[in-house]
Formats: structure tokens, sequence, C-alpha cells
């Protein structure tokens, strides 16, 4: 494994280009040479001090635009994630089963070993220049963070946003790094070319359990920072408050506070849901949960049983809190990943119904 100061890469590819095809529990880092075997397209591996810890396999790729599979029921249909891992280390992502497809770890080698696709911009110009390309949406940041903190260096956002502008192609960004900032003017510039989409992950508020289960992200202060930056630069700007966290962020003091400095940073919709946990992020989590909360262990394997989603009964009980917050501070009918049905800038918050502080009509708090 190579070792070499950031100044000094180079770009120049090794092998083929990378393919986009395609372990569970709390392993440690496995060794990263090992790991690099399946790798196709790769160019070279650094660590560095200033991002201790972690691995970036820099790699050439032959596509970068990938097609939802039918049948989904993501609001578009196509993706691009310059990324794959993400050292925003966030304990519950979801994402965490991918990167098994590339003979890592979901654990600590999600958290740990970054693949960079570092020709991102260069190929997915060429791929939306091609005349069976429709121009139909394209969204970044649904599998792994665009903005995590290699960005800063690799710098492969500006690029990628030029080429989807250019071509006229509509496109949404969802993050949870704050260098996002940094291409406010360009993306103010976009939105001049095609329709843009922005919105902010943010689902709590707590800064102390923030930096345990989200330990390589910005602060929530931070973020909501972020959300003020872009409402007053114009631009609309969604919340994806997911996930509620069962026991740790799902009571009223916790959502109300996550409403109240949603609305006060200005943000133009909300888009609020439980905790999913499908394999890879359950073992990862569970591990998590049982060194920071034991007490909480059995109330989560009760609570999702074998299964990735909370019981229904839950998950009806949270969809009815959520609604409640929703309407008392004005963001009914928004959404986080969208902001053209936005809420009204000028809109007063919709009172709740009377004795509806407790809970709604039918909705008992159940845990």
């Amino acid at each position: 494994m190579e070792f070499m100061r950031w100044d000094a890469q180079a770009l120049s590819p090794t092998r083929g280009p990378a393919s986009e095809e395609g372990g569970t529990g709390a392993p440690g880092p496995a060794p990263a040479l090992d790991a690099l075997l399946p790798l196709s397209g790769l160019v070279r591996s650094i660590s560095t001090p200033e991002f201790s810890g972690v691995t970036f396999h820099e790699v050439t790729a032959k596509s970068v635009l990938n097609k939802v599979p039918s049948g989904s029921n993501m609001p578009f249909e196509w993706t691009v994630n310059p990324y794959r891992g993400c050292s925003h280390a966030c304990v519950y992502c979801f994402a965490r089963k991918s990167h098994t497809y590339l003979e890592f770890d979901a654990g600590r080698d999600f958290d740990s070993q970054v693949v960079v696709k570092i020709n991102a911009a260069e190929v997915l110009r060429n791929e939306l220049a091609k005349p069976s390309w429709k121009r139909p949406q394209v969204a970044l940041g649904t599998n792994t963070d665009p903005y995590q903190r290699a960005e800063g260096r690799y710098a492969l956002m500006p690029g990628i946003i030029r080429a989807l502008a250019d071509s006229g192609t509509p496109f949404s960004i969802l993050t949870k790094g704050t260098l996002l900032a940094r291409d406010i003017p360009l993306l103010k510039h976009a939105a001049t070319q095609v329709p843009v989409d922005l919105g902010i992950s943010l689902a709590m508020t707590n800064e102390d359990l923030a930096e345990l289960i989200e330990p390589g992200t910005p602060s929530p202060r931070a973020r909501l920072k972020l959300i003020a930056r872009l409402r007053d630069a114009g631009l609309g700007c969604g919340v994806m408050a997911m996930p509620i966290l069962p026991w740790l962020t799902d009571s009223d003091e916790a959502l109300d506070s996550l409403f109240t400095e949603l609305t006060t940073a200005g943000a133009t919709g909300v888009t609020a849901g439980a905790l999913y946990l499908k394999p890879g992020t359950r073992e990862w989590y569970m591990t998590w949960l049982a060194t920071q909360h034991p007490e909480l262990v059995g109330k989560y394997r009760r609570l999702y049983g074998q299964g990735s989603y909370a019981s229904k009964e839950y998950r009806t009980w949270l969809t009815g809190r959520i609604s409640y917050f929703k309407a008392k501070y004005g963001f009914t009918g928004t959404s986080g990943f969208s902001h053209r049905n936005a809420r009204p800038a000028s809109a007063p918050a919709a009172a709740p119904a009377a004795g509806a502080s407790a809970a709604l009509p039918g909705q008992q708090p159940l845990f």
C-alpha cells in the first residue's frame, strides 16, 4: 500500500475500469491491502495523517449513472455516487450492506475503506451527452454522502454539478456535509438551468447523542446553520429527518425541538420516518446499542423482531406524532427530498387541535 502526501497525488490508472456491481457485525478493520483485490480500475490506495484510520481507494469508473431497480418506491430513476463507503460513520446507515459487494465488511470497513471514483465528472459528462439520455432527474447522496470529508480534497462535486446542469438534467442532493456551502454559487447558477432540489439529513438536535451515533458528521448545529445559509442564498432546502430512533429521538420533547429548529433555520420541507435495520446495518447498530444503551436491547429486539422494520403498531404511532408536529410547524404536505411543494416562508404554522399536544385522536403513546 502506498502512503503519500495529498499534494503528490497522481491520477494515472493502472488497471481496467471499475464496475458498479456489487459481513455483518462489528468487526475491526480488515487489512486494506487484502481488501483491494476485487477493486478493478484501482489507481492507488492512500492513508494520510489528516484522515486518521481511513484508507482511500482511488478507482477509475466505467460508468457512474446507476439505474434504480424497477419496482423501487424511490422518487427518482437514476443516481450518482462518487464515493462508496462513508467516513461520516453513521451507525444506523442503511447503505452499509452495499460495501460487502466490494468484499469489504459492512461495519468498520464501511467507515474506513472509502472508494473514490476520481474520474466521476468526466465519465458522467460523457454519459449525459449520449443521444439516448432523456434527462430524467438524477439523485446524489442516496447511498453514501457526496459531501463527506474527502470531498474537500477530491472536489468531485463541482464537476458533477456542472455536467448535470449543462446537459439540462435536473438533480437532487441529499447530504449531512456542510462542505456543500462551498458550492452554493455553483448551485445557484445550476438552478437557473435546471430544477435543483437540496436536502439536509438531520433527525436530532441532541449534540451529545449525535457525536456518539454520527461521529464523522458535522454537528446538528452546523447543519442547521447550513440550512439557513442555503435559504439566505435563495435556494430551497428540505430536511430528511430520518431515522427517528426508538426511545432515543422519538419523544415529543425531541421531536418538538427538532421541528422548532428546522422552522427557525428556514427549512422548506420535512420528511421523517423510523429507523430501518436492514441486514448489515442491524448487526452494527445493535452492537452499538448494547454498548451505549444496553437497557434498550431487549426493547429493540421485541420492536423489530427478525425483520428490518419496526412493528406496524410503532410505525403507525410515530407517523401520527410526525404528522402532528408537521402540522404544528406548517410543514404538512411538504417533503424533505424535494422543495417543489415547499412550506411558504410567510405561512404561519398551523395551530394543533385542542388537546393534540398529548396524542392525535386514536393515537396513544405506546413505548
